[in-house]
């Protein structure tokens, strides 16, 4: 057996079932090695968007997953996807085929471009090796929680395994949840029960299972309320104490409460300026702790007045334990009756700036929530329009809901929600994107088709770069070259074999009616034209930042 299909069972064995990538002739040896080892294989029509559907398979799934790419320019034009990933911390591994030689065509620095965006190189050095390196690579991803780029050497690919090689890869053992120090518990304990206004914030590190219902635990016992970073989106989906996603999406009555708090505790949560909107949603005089299982996480983003190393749900479970009568907190009656009232920015009234022409995004997202069926998980692209879906579309809980923003870049939406649509086959795949993004990400609606999945995608078009417009534009800055002529979208979908409809109006949402009555035989793409007079609530929260 060549080192090309050891290291593909490899990977399988070591747990890896799902695959994406753009083959050629480096990597194709060793991927159909893993398809013949049982994997699931998908191909994308750019690396960029292979990467990037990984990414969200493995956030969505909770397992790891592969990419798959060719050396020097496959590995590059996934980078940005590989980047995001990165970032975001997603067990990814990253599969390259690589070249050798300084003078190939082909050949680019691998190891320092996985360094340059964080992710952790490891190599394939030889046939002896190749087996033990490949499940080293599989348990970075899990156990720390990394992107891992692996690098296949093309003579090394080549090379025969000695026999028997195969027999020590096996499924790897999973993260071990890091026990909580009894000091730091009580220490956190004795904060809680001196609270008389509790937030919990929780976030990516309190998707795990059971983390939900240790945490609604410990907040009904002290009376907290909760709210989620928006990575985080639809954890407490349902719960009457809820808050929904805290910082620059977070409606008024839950920037109200937050604010005033007298205790904060972010429960895997980073509490960076997102999710706080720059620090100002936490009082002067409110205490902050901050739980993770990553001491370095412990304020990295702000100061903090107790530091808790941890793993979510054990910390929540050992301070129950610890607690002693229950507390009335922050969950009285007035506040119960306003948070069913308006605590979604749905039920804030607002002024519709809708015109015969074009669609204001809060009435289409309101309505697309309404329309579209509630099992659905939702990816959301980068840009002006983001806060609309991220805070109108509601989710059934935090696997509902994938939003790989850490990199900021747009164009990564439509793969975000194939991915995830791949993990969550049950439920309606609903990508929200902007014209740029949908423009530049265009190729996988061919794959989205291809796949058969009974996607909607949803354009929110202002014919341009609208952060861009609104950020510069009230200087008077020229705005030629982030604006763009009408384009019709729609029919970019259709070319792709998606049935698709022009919304200008809130009476054009009926085709959107009738295709979720219908037989979904063909992914929906809805360009809807929408106002584009003033920029998002979210967007002078984000520049704050720059």
């Amino acid at each position: 057996m060549k080192v090309a299909e050891a290291v593909g069972r490899a990977l399988c064995a070591a747990g890896v079932d799902q695959v994406f990538g753009v083959v050629g002739s480096g990597n194709f040896h060793v991927t159909n090695a893993m398809v013949a080892a049982g994997a699931r294989f998908v191909a994308a029509r750019h690396e960029g968007g292979a990467a990037t559907m990984a990414d969200a398979y493995a956030r969505t799934s909770g397992t790891v997953a592969v990419v798959s790419v060719h050396q020097g320019p496959g590995l590059t034009n996934a980078m940005t996807g590989i980047a995001e990933a990165a970032k975001s911390r997603t067990p990814l591994v990253v599969l390259a085929a690589e070249v050798t030689e300084p003078r190939s065509n082909f050949y680019v620095d691998q190891e320092a471009l996985a360094r340059a965006v964080g992710a952790v190189p490891v190599r394939v050095t030889s046939a002896e090796e190749a087996v033990d390196q490949a499940c080293v690579a599989v348990g970075l991803a899990v156990r720390e929680r990394r992107t891992v780029l692996l690098n296949l050497p093309l003579p090394v690919q080549a090379l025969e395994v000695p026999d028997g090689a195969l027999a020590h890869a096996a499924p790897l053992r999973q993260r071990v949840a890091v026990e909580p120090d009894p000091d730091e518990v009580a220490a956190l304990s004795r904060l809680l029960g001196q609270a008389r206004r509790p937030v919990f914030v929780a976030g990516r590190g309190a998707r795990g299972a059971g983390c939900r219902e240790a945490l609604e635990a410990l907040a009904e016992q002290y009376g907290a309320l909760l709210a989620t970073s928006a990575v985080a989106h639809g954890l407490f989906h349902g719960d009457p104490w809820t808050l929904g996603i805290s910082g620059g999406f977070a409606s008024p009555l839950a920037c109200e409460l937050i604010q005033g708090a007298d205790l904060v505790v972010g429960w895997g949560c980073a509490l960076n300026m997102w999710t706080t909107r720059h620090g100002r949603l936490i009082g002067a005089d409110a205490t902050v702790v901050q739980v993770d299982d990553d001491p370095s996480a412990l304020g990295a983003h702000r100061p903090v007045h107790l530091g808790v190393t941890g793993d979510v749900r054990l910390t929540a479970r050992r301070a129950s334990e610890a607690a002693d009568e229950p507390r009335q907190g922050y969950r009285i009656p007035q506040i119960g009756a306003a948070l069913a009232a308006r605590v979604r920015l749905r039920d804030v009234p607002y002024e519709d700036t809708g015109t015969r022409e074009r669609i204001d995004p809060r009435t289409l997202s309101i309505a697309l929530d309404d329309i579209l069926p509630a099992e659905r998980v939702v990816g959301v692209d980068s840009g002006n329009f983001m806060g609309y879906p991220s805070a109108y579309l509601s989710v059934p809980d935090e696997r509902g809901f994938c939003f790989t923003q850490a990199f900021q870049s747009i164009g990564l939406g439509l793969a975000t929600t194939i991915g995830a649509a791949l993990a969550r086959p049950d439920r309606l795949p609903v990508a929200a994107l902007g014209d740029g993004g949908a423009l530049m990400s265009a190729v996988e609606l061919d794959t989205a088709r291809r796949l058969g999945l009974p996607m909607v995608v949803v354009v929110y078009d202002d014919e341009a770069y609208g952060a861009e417009v609104h950020h510069f534009g009230p200087d008077g800055h020229p705005l030629d070259t982030v604006r763009f002529p009408p384009t019709d979208i729609a029919a970019v979908g259709r070319g792709h074999g998606f049935e698709a409809v022009t919304v200008r109006t809130p009476a054009d949402l009926k085709a959107v009616a009738d295709w979720v009555a219908g037989p979904r035989s063909a992914p929906l793409l809805i360009d809807a034209k929408v106002v584009a007079d003033h920029g998002s609530w979210w967007l002078e929260e984000a520049f704050r930042g720059h």
